[in-house]
C-alpha cells in the first residue's frame, strides 16, 4: 500500500526536482567560466526558478503551510519561519538580479556576464542552504505538529496551487521545462 501523502513530502518532492535545476545552473556557470554561456538555458533557469520555485512551491509554503504551523504554535516572528520567508525575500532578489542581467547581456560585455555570475552563485549557495533548513528541520517539526485531517486539508490546498496558471505556464509545463534543461545539462 502507497504511503499518504503529506504535505512536507510534497514540498521535498519538488526540492528535489529544484535540487537538480540547481545542478544545471551550476553547470552552466562553469560553461560560463570557460566562455561558453548559454543564456538561452540560462534564461530557462530564471524562468523555472521564477515560476517553480518561487511562485508555486514557496507561493504553498507561505500561504498555507506556514500559516498552519503559526496556528499550532510556531511564531512567524523571531522563529524558523521567519528565517525561511527572509531566504525566500533574498532568493527572488538574486532571481531578479539574474533577469535582469541577462537581459543586459544581449548587448554585449563582461560586466552583464559578471552580474549573472554572482547573483547565479549566490542563489546557489542560498538556495541549497534554504532546502537543507526546511527538510532537515522546519519540515521535521511540521511532521510532529500537522495531524492527519490537517495533512488532508494541506494536500487538497497545494493540489488547488498546482492547478493554477504561472505567468501562463502550468506546473507541468514547468516540469517539462526543467526535464529539457536536465536532458542538456543534467541527469534527466
Amino acid at each position: 500500500m502507497a504511503e499518504p501523502r503529506t504535505p512536507t513530502g510534497v514540498l521535498r518532492e519538488e526540492h528535489q526536482l529544484i535540487l537538480r535545476v540547481l545542478d544545471v545552473l551550476q553547470a552552466l556557470l562553469e560553461k560560463g567560466e570557460a566562455g561558453e554561456w548559454d543564456l538561452d538555458a540560462m534564461r530557462e533557469c530564471v524562468e523555472f526558478f521564477r515560476l517553480f520555485a518561487d511562485a508555486c512551491h514557496h507561493g504553498k509554503e507561505e500561504d498555507l503551510l506556514f500559516p498552519e504551523l503559526e496556528a499550532r504554535g510556531i511564531p512567524r516572528e523571531g522563529g524558523p519561519i521567519a528565517v525561511m520567508l527572509f531566504e525566500h525575500k533574498q532568493g527572488r532578489g538574486f532571481v531578479a538580479r539574474m533577469a535582469k542581467a541577462l537581459e543586459d547581456a544581449g548587448g554585449g560585455g563582461v560586466e552583464p556576464l559578471n552580474r549573472l555570475d554572482h547573483a547565479a552563485r549566490s542563489y546557489l549557495e542560498l538556495l541549497r542552504a534554504h532546502i537543507n533548513k526546511e527538510d532537515n528541520v522546519l519540515f521535521n517539526m511540521a511532521d510532529q505538529m500537522v495531524d492527519r485531517p490537517g495533512c488532508e486539508l494541506l494536500c487538497g490546498q497545494y493540489d488547488v496551487v498546482c492547478a493554477r496558471h504561472f505567468e501562463g505556464r502550468t506546473k507541468e509545463h514547468l516540469e517539462i521545462l526543467a526535464g529539457n534543461l536536465l536532458g542538456r545539462y543534467g541527469h534527466p
